[in-house]
């Protein structure tokens, strides 16, 4: 292999080498200009000379893979990489900022500050888990911020992307990563199931709101396969204030078998949006770890964490989506009502992972003073939320799938739309009004909503009196 042309000054295919700005353990990282980009740019080169740890290479060659297949505002533009026969290295986006590692000092942050950071990190999860990579090395140091404020994931040497050859797994028997932050299967040789990532972030929300990191600073394997079998200490044990919702969240992301976690990282970051919409279990009142009876079972009941047939991302994602129904529980006619509750078991009844949202838009007026209470003196708000779990009823789902929000706005359609967006909804059925002339001049809420939402929209029309069932419309997104 020739050697590295690397210093400042240097111009490797166009790209004019500035300062080093970091040195890693597997890569430095140099600023550098190019004359028709005018952003700036980082250049990642891997470390490659004698004695180096032969995984860099490796996991460089991954990233090179990776990278250029990514798009969205959570990971850096990929401008153009370079192979070995000449010089190896990949060009990014220079995010402005620091990563979350400089946050480490200030630990345990306020819980509101960690819940709003965490829903960020969990979004960017899911779209990068959409675009069939598993990023593997979820850790403060891996994450960054945008001015406009979404998470950014950075490194993908230890990644997995569903269409490619894994050549970590391939070449390297033992598992790569951070120790403190690796889920338990990886620890088999498991590296295609997307709750790993979940569990990576689950570390970290208990760092972060606690200072102390679950399973301890232990890099040694033996060290490391203990979370095979033995839980972490609950954060209520820890800290009194330590609110219940939000120990249920952590200790799902950190239960050991991935089934116990959230099915995607789109329905955690939904929890977190949403935290008093967060079913409490006995995971939420636990003061002390499991007995040592419990683990020493897990530790020798052979069929825990067996091995299992190979995961297919984009699959696991598609069976466990967030679903919203949007509902007039006021003057909606009880024919629609009953035609959307239809629909939607009809689609639930396929989708055994996935989470239901019931949503109502209670309509503000555009200059009146808007009432909280109607003519009888009953709360609207509230009485909307009863009426929405009312309707929902007969689903018969689990309180863990189940939410109910009434969103207030003087556009409905238009809240819907943002509802949908800020909490990655896939699929969102909507129920459409009969004939007006006031609809037909002014255009329908069913109608912007189909036409603008980023998600599949499903329109149910109330059934006819000569049919048996709904009219159903539906509009890919």
């Amino acid at each position: 292999m020739p050697k590295p042309l690397v210093k400042s000054g240097a111009e490797i295919d166009g790209y004019t080498i500035g300062e080093c700005v970091h040195a890693g353990g597997m890569a430095t990282l140099w600023t550098v200009t190019h004359p028709d980009i005018d952003l700036p740019l980082l250049m990642k080169i891997p470390r490659a000379s004698e004695g180096e740890d032969p995984a860099s290479i490796v996991s460089f060659e991954m990233e090179m893979m990776i990278l250029p297949r990514l798009a969205g505002p959570h990971v850096p533009a990929c401008f153009g990489t370079g192979d070995f026969a000449h010089q190896a290295y990949a060009v990014i986006e220079r995010i402005p900022g620091t990563t979350l590692y400089k946050r480490l000092p200030d630990l345990p942050l306020p819980y509101e500050e960690v819940r709003q950071l965490v829903a960020k990190i969990a979004t960017a999860l899911a779209d990068l888990h959409r675009q069939n990579v598993i990023h593997h090395d979820i850790k403060p140091s891996s994450i960054m911020f945008r001015d406009s404020g979404e998470a950014v994931l950075i490194d993908y040497g230890l990644s997995h992307h569903n269409h490619l050859p894994d050549l970590l797994q391939e070449e390297f028997r033992l598992p790569y990563g951070t120790a403190p932050y690796m889920a338990p299967e990886r620890l088999l040789g498991v590296r295609d199931d997307p709750r790993s990532d979940l569990f990576s972030l689950g570390v970290l929300l208990y760092f972060f709101t606690t200072g102390e990191r679950p399973f301890g600073e232990g890099e040694t394997l033996r060290a490391m396969r203990r979370r095979l079998w033995r839980d972490p200490y609950p954060p209520r044990g820890m800290r009194a204030d330590y609110p219940s919702w939000l120990q249920e969240v952590v200790l799902r992301c950190l239960e050991i078998e991935p089934v116990w976690r959230y099915p995607t990282a789109s329905q955690l970051a939904f929890d977190l949006a949403h935290p008093d919409q967060v079913k409490l279990t006995a995971r939420s009142e636990r003061l002390k770890r499991d007995p040592l009876s419990v683990a020493w079972r897990r530790r020798f009941n052979q069929g825990v964490m067996a091995p299992r047939a190979k995961s297919d991302v984009a699959a696991q994602i598609a069976s466990s989506p967030i679903v919203a129904v949007a509902l007039d529980t006021v003057e909606g006619a009880p024919e629609l009502n009953e035609a959307l509750r239809v629909t939607t078991e009809r689609i639930l009844a396929t989708l055994p992972s996935a989470r239901l949202a019931c949503v109502n838009v209670l309509k503000l007026n555009r200059i009146a003073i808007d009432k909280t209470l109607d003519e009888q003196g009953s709360n609207k708000h509230i009485d909307r939320l009863v009426a929405l779990r009312h309707w929902a009823t007969p689903l018969k789902l689990d309180e863990s799938r189940l939410s109910v929000h009434v969103l207030e706005a003087v556009d409905p359609a238009t809240a819907l739309l943002e509802f949908a967006e800020m909490n990655s909804v896939d699929h969102l059925i909507i129920g459409a009004r009969q004939n007006s002339f006031r609809r037909t001049w002014l255009g329908s809420v069913s109608a912007k909503v189909a036409a603008e939402a980023t998600c599949t929209v499903t329109v149910v029309r109330p059934p006819r009196m000569d049919a048996a069932k709904p009219d159903v419309g539906v509009i890919w997104g």
